[in-house]
């Protein structure tokens, strides 16, 4: 009876510590939100979700558009601006659900700011965990700082972007199937479609693997999910479908370069767009190779670097996405540093240490010096580059001893060798 009354105690305590930290953090996010109007990616899907269930406005459509841009800019966009539309499948209402609920902008967008630094640390540990990261006390407390404030993740935060929780749910997604739950590895994959264009070509991946290992639990998991969000939502919207392809198809002409070969094109018209396609034409060749030597066999680690490789190169295949999509490649990053210290042991210490500071530093000084100032920061295309670009060479050079690790590696990881069905 002791040992159940310590318990719960323990549980008591830990649930009142955590809604403390819950509070105090969104008290700040509030104080902050307060003072620095923003937070507009967070702002398009606020409006539509709440203009839905409290009027039964589509989202999609041009009166929602409106409210969007009244409330962004004090009046509609203007040619050149972007029209702050929502372009997202209707299914990610459910998401913005909860804050929608709130009449008061700022005080849904610090919540929202909450959930993210949330998502943030446990994208953080279940990055870790896909790779057997166990870093020393000194190199874990920097990552954690890197972890949040690092360029690709502030970012994202400050303007509240869903993508945090996206990455959060593919990485989930791989590390379920690394113990067997095909099931949650299915619905977490087709949540993580609320941004389509930043998962299609992971989704892919996961289809072709599972499908060539014959895991069929999780491709019906993964449909039958799908299925289900998309048909609720046509009970909302019954043509949602087609208003949201629409929205699709005019994003891209209202937003910064997507592409490669828009982004080099803005430097060098013309000759850019060529190179973009000779990029995106080695991405999908290096993809295809990549997926059908990593899914042949059942190997865990064999996967896993094919995993993180397909999240860095589909930022370079021609889909439209942004930089501050790129937390989603979090993993990939999280890989590159486990090999480091593996594979060079202390002085790899210093080389993940030197990375995080290299990465830092640089991103944020790069886009300081590039950055357009409107009505909110406009990076410059430049930052469509150095990560990925960092992640992919750096994926190649420890390919080796990711896909290869010694005999005594499986002494120690007896559990990370193949993969649970």
């Amino acid at each position: 009876m002791n040992s159940r009354r310590k318990l719960l105690i323990r549980w008591i305590l830990a649930i009142v510590v955590g809604l403390l930290l819950f509070g105090v953090l969104t008290w700040s996010n509030y104080q902050y939100a307060s003072t620095n109007p923003g937070g507009n990616d967070f702002l398009v899907h606020w409006v539509g979700t709440r203009t839905l269930i409290t009027e039964g406005i589509s989202p999609y459509s041009d009166e929602t558009a409106l409210r969007i841009q009244t409330m962004a800019y004090g009046r509609p966009a203007q040619e050149g601006e972007h029209e702050l539309r929502v372009a997202y499948p209707l299914y990610s209402v459910l998401m913005f659900l909860p804050f929608a609920l709130f009449k008061d902008y700022i005080l849904a967008r610090a919540l929202w700011m909450t959930v993210l630094e949330i998502a943030l640390i446990l994208l953080t540990v279940v990055s870790m965990r896909l790779v057997d990261w166990k870093p020393k006390l000194l190199t874990l407390a920097f990552f954690l700082v890197f972890t949040i404030f690092w360029y690709h993740a502030l970012r994202p935060l400050i303007n509240g972007n869903a993508v945090i929780l996206i990455a959060l749910f593919v990485a989930g997604a791989m590390l379920s199937i690394r113990s067997g739950g095909d099931e949650l590895a299915g619905v977490l994959l087709a949540f993580s479609t609320i941004k389509p264009q930043v998962v299609l070509v992971v989704v892919l991946f996961f289809l072709y693997w599972a499908v060539r290992q014959r895991r069929w639990k999780f491709i019906a998991w993964f449909l039958g999910t799908m299925v289900l969000l998309s048909a609720s939502a046509a009970l909302l919207v019954p043509d949602w479908i087609w208003q949201n392809i629409v929205e699709v198809v005019a994003y891209p002409g209202y937003n910064p370069p997507g592409t490669p070969g828009a982004a080099l094109g803005t430097w060098m018209p013309g000759m850019g767009e060529r190179i973009g396609l000779a990029i995106i034409g080695i991405m999908i060749l290096l993809l295809l190779v990549e997926w059908v030597l990593g899914t042949r066999k059942p190997e865990y680690r064999h996967l896993v670097w094919v995993f993180c490789f397909t999240l860095a190169a589909a930022q370079w295949v021609g889909i439209q996405t942004d930089p501050g999509n790129y937390i989603v490649t979090f993993p990939a990053l999280v890989l590159i540093f486990a090999m480091f210290e593996e594979r060079w042991r202390s002085a790899g210490v210093w080389m993940v240490l030197g990375s995080m500071l290299l990465l830092f530093v640089g991103l944020w000084v790069l886009f300081l010096q590039t950055v357009s100032y409107g009505d909110q920061p406009v990076q410059n295309p430049i930052m469509f580059f150095p990560l990925p670009a960092f992640e992919l060479l750096m994926l190649y050079w420890i390919r080796w001893w990711a896909v290869r690790p010694s005999n005594a590696w499986y002494a120690t990881h007896p559990s990370s060798g193949m993969l649970s069905k």
